[in-house]
């Protein structure tokens, strides 16, 4: 990661990285996606891995997403914990990353759904707003296919309410906030298989329905830096996958600042199990 793409990412809120990986490593990724391709021909529901659009059936497979690719394939946990994705997120991020969550969008082909403008820090909040998103493009994507939008800049302005007018969480920007958007300004991320996007938690972005007739397989993973922690019972903070919260790249300092004061926490007991405060200061041996 040379300084200028650093310099721009923080500057403008994204990047768009041509030919990100290439030979096996693509290959492996497209086969892996292909296998849930085949897994969801069997199915008729969507449940907790794969979400299917009504029309789905057999013949005829249509994926809105596969949840957690991470913790569903050997495949995607290489390539979002060890490989290039964690490699790249150490770079932008200046350090050890913290994994948070994976996805892979299939946005499938004549009308695969669009994704509104949104942004994504309001899913899942975190103590800063270092998170941010890696995406790799697994086939080629043209202005047909519903590539994604980002409006450079975004995210460093208004972080929008993403609730209905009733009080329903919508997902995604009021009507009202999207008409004061300057649209002209989006710019669209096309590219070839194996390209990469990236974006921070607080950009403003989205997709228009997939019109062609291939699907578009974008695989999603978001990291923050390793001193940087979800809040707990907000939004998607919680059920993110087994993985969740695994720390690439280095370790975690077990380090947060809060209202500018530095708490040196505990180490991380999520997985083992708390000890007592007896235990800690009295068992040692």
């Amino acid at each position: 990661m040379s300084s200028g793409q650093l310099e721009s990412y923080e500057a403008d809120g994204y990047l768009h990285l041509e030919r990100f990986v290439e030979g096996a490593v693509l290959a492996d990724l497209q086969t892996a996606a292909a296998e849930f391709v085949e897994i969801s021909r069997h199915m008729t529901e969507s449940d907790k891995t794969l979400d299917l659009e009504p029309s789905h059936s057999f013949t005829a497979p249509r994926i809105r997403r596969l949840n957690s690719p991470v913790d569903n394939h050997e495949v995607f946990r290489h390539f979002a914990l060890e490989g290039p994705a964690a490699e790249l997120a150490c770079s932008i991020l200046g350090g050890p990353a913290r994994y948070h969550h994976s996805k892979l969008n299939y946005k499938w082909s004549d009308g695969g759904e669009e994704v509104k403008w949104h942004q994504d820090i309001q899913f899942w909040p975190h103590t800063d707003f270092s998170p941010l998103t890696i995406g790799v493009y697994l086939d080629d994507v043209d202005n047909s296919m519903g590539p994604m939008g980002v409006l450079p800049g975004s995210h460093q302005g208004q972080l929008y309410d993403q609730y209905e007018s009733n009080g329903e969480w919508a997902g995604s920007m009021r009507p009202s906030d999207v008409a004061n958007l300057d649209l002209k300004q989006m710019v669209w991320l096309t590219g070839s298989a194996g390209s990469a996007t990236v974006h921070n938690c607080c950009m403003v972005h989205g997709s228009v329905p997939n019109n062609s007739a291939n699907p578009r397989p974008l695989l999603l993973q978001t990291y923050s830096r390793a001193d940087s922690y979800p809040i707990a019972n907000i939004g998607a903070n919680g059920v993110t996958g087994r993985m969740s919260g695994s720390v690439v790249g280095g370790v975690s300092q077990q380090c947060v600042v809060v209202d500018g004061r530095e708490i040196l926490g505990a180490p991380d007991w999520s997985r083992s199990g708390a000890p007592t405060i007896f235990g800690s200061q009295h068992d040692k041996g």
